[in-house]
């Protein structure tokens, strides 16, 4: 009888602890994915070009295409690495506190700045905020199981997507019905970043991240969680361990897997795609808002639709990268024909935009070619993640992220730079209509080679009167990359 009553209680004790501990990650990640969700509004942002080029700053167009824009690619590419790293390295919060710092600096800037070297400092900034984004992504990862990961994940990216959103929304709604003025809607931003950067200093401190802060369990059982740490007191880390040979860490192990990323057709597939649409992506993300002024230079600022863009192409990509989940196919023979022909479809919105004079036809286009870039995001990332460790997945980004940064900084210096050919937005449109045309022919190239590699190799052998033998099974094919037809499907 003792022996029942006891195991029944240490039962009850379990159970409780365990329901504890689901209530700890649960709220954790409520006030992350609410952290999220604030720090992205900022109804002043689809409108900092048009307030830029308008009387109350005065800078002219070659100066914001030529002199102010390109610093926050120059930026970007100088602090990702060590901002990942840091990250990484300070166990998230910090870079998330000198995120909300930086989104501060922009805004005060923008209100109080009257020069041209001011506004650089403010695209300065800015490619810190987008450096940091990292650290958003990776922490949540810190708070949950394993089993966890792709559930709050998601939660983590419908949280930003809908601040996106919102905050497009309540600037253009500011603009066209409350007429307010680019200061004004910048003051109501600074606001709502002070708020965030407020969040940001209650942010819970995790003790362990995926490369320099990791705690290896001796015990069979390893505590899966951040939060099941906190809960537990007799669990030391060995001196050992932390004195151990940096050629041991999980870092550099790390490194030396991504040799063998490069060899898989669809890993290596995929990152050139991100790599290379990514630079394309983000140049027209970067310049577009010059492109519309261009096309349709609007003197009263109510008839500026910068935000109700903005929210279109967001709620489009939400969608559209929504039902990228739901297509079956065969992704280990048709991806780059897929990649192809939505690289091409990229590339007639880019000349539709460029030599339209229809300033809602150059809306559009722009929409669309958010949506179908969206499209490809999510598909990219299980491609790429669904045979990597967490850990590898992350330093795999980092990489494909990087270069892509370095690719963007090369165009942007020879193409947009004042001291290279600092060309017009116009012309630099024209560049990257090229650029995705030259994408979408070599997809075309690779779908070819691949489709004819694969259909070849699995055409029935003729036998000697001349017929081809049926197959009664399927054929095991050699390589691991063939054997695993259907299940790389989304």
């Amino acid at each position: 009888m003792a022996l029942t009553e006891d195991s029944s209680n240490h039962e009850t004790n379990v159970s409780q602890q365990n329901e504890q501990i689901n209530q700890r990650w649960k709220w954790s990640v409520i006030f992350l994915c609410f952290y999220g969700f604030v720090v992205q509004i900022k109804p002043g942002e689809s409108f900092i070009t048009p307030f830029l080029l308008s009387f109350e700053k005065n800078f002219t167009k070659e100066q914001v295409t030529n002199e102010i824009t390109p610093v926050l690619s120059y930026s970007y590419m100088a602090v990702l690495v060590p901002v990942f790293l840091l990250t990484d390295f300070l166990r998230y919060k910090p870079v998330l506190i000198l995120q909300s710092l930086s989104h501060i600096s922009i805004w005060l800037i923008l209100l109080f700045g009257t020069n041209l070297l001011e506004m650089q400092f403010m695209e300065f900034f800015y490619g810190i905020t987008m450096a940091a984004r990292v650290a958003y992504s990776s922490y949540i990862f810190s708070l949950v199981t394993p089993s966890l990961y792709q559930r709050v994940a998601s939660y983590s990216r419908s949280s930003v997507l809908m601040g996106v959103f919102t905050s497009s929304v309540l600037g253009q709604m500011f603009v066209s019905i409350g007429e307010f003025t680019y200061i004004n809607l910048s003051k109501i931003s600074l606001g709502f970043v002070v708020f965030s950067f407020l969040l940001a200093l209650f942010l819970p401190w995790p003790k362990r991240s995926m490369f320099f802060n990791r705690k290896v369990l001796e015990q069979n059982i390893a505590l899966p969680t951040e939060i099941e740490k906190e809960g537990s007191n007799n669990l030391v880390s060995s001196p050992s361990r932390t004195t151990a040979s940096w050629k041991n860490s999980t870092l550099f192990e790390m490194l030396k897997e991504l040799v063998n990323v490069v060899r898989k057709p669809q890993l290596r597939l995929w990152s050139i795609w991100w790599i290379l649409n990514s630079t394309g992506y983000y140049l027209i993300i970067y310049y577009v808002q010059i492109l519309w002024n261009e096309v349709y230079p609007a003197i009263e600022n109510r008839k500026v639709y910068n935000g109700g863009v903005d929210a279109a192409s967001t709620l489009l990509g939400a969608i559209t990268s929504f039902a990228a989940g739901y297509v079956k196919m065969r992704w280990f023979l048709w991806s780059e024909l897929v990649i192809a022909i939505i690289t091409t479809v990229q590339a007639g919105l880019l000349l539709l935009m460029n030599t339209t004079s229809n300033i809602w036809v150059c809306y559009i286009a722009y929409v669309l070619f958010r949506g179908f870039y969206q499209f490809l995001v999510p598909i990219a990332i299980f491609q790429i993640a669904s045979s990597l460790s967490k850990e590898l997945c992350a330093l795999v980004f980092g990489v494909n992220t990087f270069l892509s940064t370095v690719l963007k900084t090369i165009m942007t210096i020879i193409v947009a730079d004042k001291s290279v050919l600092g060309l017009a937005v116009h012309p630099q449109f024209f560049v990257y209509f090229g650029y995705f045309t030259l994408l979408c022919l070599g997809y075309f190239a690779a779908a070819a080679f691949t489709i004819i590699k694969h259909f070849r190799r699995n055409s029935p052998p003729e036998t000697p009167n001349g017929n081809k033998t049926d197959k009664l099974c399927n054929v095991v094919p050699d390589t691991p990359e063939e054997q695993k037809p259907l299940d790389e499907a989304v």
